[in-house]
């Protein structure tokens, strides 16, 4: 059975028309290695790119579950477009944190897409009122079509004791792209690598990254939104696993569509020999894609409360909302398997959205802050008693 859903928002009812668009251009995307053009215009069309763009700036400013749920929506029609509108939703998010004469720049288009990535493989050093920056920053989606990068650099903390991370906006016109995204999921995303060489940014566009994690940052304008009164990390949360439960229901919904006309042999189960149970398949299916939707709704549940609320957050919260995260991925990645098995070999066509599907989802699974067991070790760390092994909270 599946759960309630929430209302849908106007602007999930503006992805919800656009996703004959998203589905006739994913294998493009997903050959191309990036998003298609109408793809891209589809989007911004919808509003679905304004989400994180403060209201004052004409964007949406929504709470966190029809972000989430928005999301969801353009993973029905294409993971790539919904995994890179959740990064340009969360590096929005991150350009909030910055002072008001930088937002005004960066949001000058409402529709700006600010791409980023939370490695901080580089290198700062300060030259009078600048930073210079230095390094590379690998699997940086949708860096092709963002004209701002959110970059992470090692520079001196104050007073000279040691180096500390910090956090810079950078035009993407100033980096450089090298084209090393080759692989099997999350082909359409273009989560490239883009390269700094000498690239000077002026002090306001930087901020330390612990203290962003501290939740010391935010405008005071942002300071009164629900949107910026939350964590970096839940936030993130939030806005990737609506990707994770999409790709779950579009596989659910693919299988479906097949059916009508279509003969398959339902194979009961038989002692004498291991075979497929396509009841089965289905049946776990729908409670995978059910169970991966809860525990993404219960982040941005917590979220939005919270927020209206101005309540800080625990330890124990941050971390549990990176564990369900976590949870939301697994669970997302089973439902897609059992369908791509219940599909036999036809799910091995290339023009079968399954097997598309099966490769994002797997991708979701590897990355190195969502990873399910990642997330999982975090979470029975604190159960037992013991401290995190990340600042990543």
């Amino acid at each position: 059975m599946t759960a309630t859903a929430p209302v849908a928002h106007p602007l999930q009812e503006n992805v919800s028309k656009v996703l004959p668009t998203l589905r006739e251009h994913a294998r493009w995307t997903d050959d191309n290695r990036r998003l298609h053009e109408a793809t891209l215009d589809a989007l911004a069309g919808t509003g679905a790119l304004r989400m994180r763009v403060p209201a004052r700036y004409s964007g949406e400013e929504t709470d966190f579950a029809t972000l989430q749920s928005v999301i969801g929506e353009i993973a029905r029609g294409d993971g790539a477009a919904a995994w890179n509108t959740a990064v340009w939703s969360m590096c929005a998010w991150l350009a909030g944190l910055f002072p008001d004469q930088v937002q005004d720049e960066v949001f000058a288009d409402p529709d700006v897409r600010v791409c980023g990535v939370l490695s901080p493989s580089a290198q700062a050093r300060p030259d009078g009122s600048d930073m210079i920056i230095d390094g590379r920053w690998s699997f940086v989606s949708g860096a092709p079509h963002s004209q701002w990068q959110v970059v992470l650099a090692m520079a001196p903390a104050p007073g000279g004791d040691g180096v500390w991370p910090v956090m810079a906006l950078v035009p993407t016109a100033e980096l450089q792209l090298e084209d090393d995204w080759f692989t099997s999921g999350l082909r359409g995303t273009g989560s490239l690598t883009t390269i700094a060489d000498n690239v000077r940014v002026p002090m306001e566009r930087v901020l330390p990254l612990p203290l962003v994690l501290q939740g010391q940052y935010a405008t005071e304008l942002n300071q009164a939104s629900p949107v910026w009164n939350a964590p970096m990390m839940a936030t993130g949360s939030a806005c990737f696993a609506g990707a994770a439960v999409g790709l779950a229901r579009a596989a659910v919904e693919t299988f479906h569509d097949r059916l009508p006309g279509r003969k398959i042999t339902y194979t009961a189960y038989d002692s004498r020999r291991e075979a497929p149970v396509t009841h089965l398949h289905v049946a776990e299916a729908a409670y995978l894609a059910d169970e991966a939707e809860f525990h993404a709704r219960r982040i941005a549940g917590d979220l939005d409360r919270k927020g209206l609320a101005r309540e800080p957050w625990t330890l124990p919260e941050r971390i549990a909302a990176r564990a369900a995260l976590g949870r939301t991925f697994r669970q997302a990645a089973g439902a897609v398997e059992a369908l791509a098995t219940a599909s036999g070999g036809s799910g091995l066509y290339s023009t079968d959205p399954i097997q598309r599907i099966r490769r994002d989802v797997q991708a979701l699974n590897l990355h190195a802050l969502m990873h399910p067991d990642t997330n999982a070790e975090l979470y029975g760390r604190v159960l037992c008693g013991l401290d995190p092994n990340t600042s990543y909270l």
